[in-house]
């Protein structure tokens, strides 16, 4: 176990190394980069334009040399692509991400200032996902067939297929709009500090009512129809006539024999699951409800050319999506001691 889990180990630093060095050369090659918004806000007046990935500035015309190169220097533009990239991988080897280029602020600060929102997405569609899906795949699976399973299956299925932000959307305008049950934007209202404890834990339920259900709808289908399908596929096994012979009642044989058997793929996957729920699928959701989250943060920073914020976090991204992957493969041979690392 422990050589599989240094190879793994191991095999990460390439993969980290491929996926920094092709973001890296796209960076040098995308038009609008830090220094040419910085000379198009200067020569805005003048008519001047700006192109290119750090390689020419058309926008500088007429600027002075001394000047621009200073320009450069503030950005750490002034060396050569192969020279920053080795200073990027020290810094991030040694875990430091760099300091924005327009919020003045560590990226490790913005990620901080982020997390809470996308905590509380994270962890509200994991915990209500796995705690409807698995009980309704278990029950479809032991009323396989019947009028429950086929509605409960098209309904999941319904809402697997219509995209969380469409949702989003519609929420927005009928409740939101329409009916205004719901706030239209934010985690809280703007009296949150004059508000009790209750009022506030209220108050917060309000404002995610939306965005989580926009979330959750969509991540129904796949638990469930994965957990009614384990549970089929062990209630047909030998041990569980065996257990039915014996005499055991039919909520024994569930609950105490096939279930451990059956939830082994769903709780492998737990990592996975309960890290993508953080970092995969929100943004849209973040931007529709005006939610400052780590989702809108990353499209905020490749939007406007912010190479350390996109950079840094693609690379604490990348290292947990890795380990978190490790961690579920590990879960496959703790939760059934027939896999094998070999």
């Amino acid at each position: 176990m422990a050589s599989y889990i240094l190879k793994r180990l191991l095999l990460m630093i390439p993969t980290l190394l491929g996926v920094l060095l092709v973001t890296f050369i796209v960076t040098q090659f995308v038009p609008g980069g830090p220094v040419e918004q910085y000379m198009a806000e200067a020569k805005a007046g003048a008519g001047g334009s700006a192109e290119g990935g750090g390689l020419s500035y058309r926008g500088a015309q007429g600027v002075d040399s001394k000047k621009l190169e200073q320009i450069k220097a503030l950005y750490g533009f002034d060396k050569p692509p192969h020279e920053r990239f080795w200073q990027m991988l020290g810094q991030y080897a040694r875990f430091d991400l760099g300091k924005s280029f327009f919020q003045n602020k560590d990226v490790w600060q913005l990620i901080l200032e982020k997390l809470p929102v996308s905590i509380s997405l994270g962890l509200w569609t994991f915990f209500i996902s796995y705690l409807i899906a698995v009980p309704l795949g278990v029950a479809k699976a032991v009323r396989a067939g019947s009028r429950f399973d086929l509605v409960t299956t098209l309904l999941v299925l319904v809402g697997y297929a219509i995209p969380g932000f469409v949702l989003g959307v519609a929420l927005l305008v009928v409740f939101g709009g329409q009916l205004q049950w719901f706030p239209l934007r934010g985690l809280t209202s703007s009296n949150w500090e004059e508000l009790s404890w209750g009022a506030r834990i209220v108050d917060y339920l309000w404002h995610i009512a939306m965005p989580i259900t926009a979330m959750v709808v969509g991540s129904f289908a796949v638990t469930t129809m994965l957990t009614k399908n384990s549970f089929l596929e062990e209630i047909r096994k030998q041990y569980v006539l065996t257990a039915r012979a014996k005499g055991l009642s039919e909520r024994q044989v569930l609950w105490k024999h096939v279930l451990r058997n059956a939830l082994m793929p769903i709780i492998a996957g737990f990592p996975a699951a309960f890290l993508g729920a953080f970092f995969t699928g929100a943004l849209l959701i973040e931007t529709l409800f005006s939610l400052d989250g780590l989702g809108l943060l990353s499209y905020e920073s490749v939007i406007r050319r912010d190479y350390p914020v996109v950079l840094g976090t693609l690379y604490l991204f990348t290292l947990i999506g890795l380990i978190t992957k490790l961690i579920s493969d590990l879960g496959y041979v703790l939760v059934d001691p027939r896999v094998k690392f070999d």
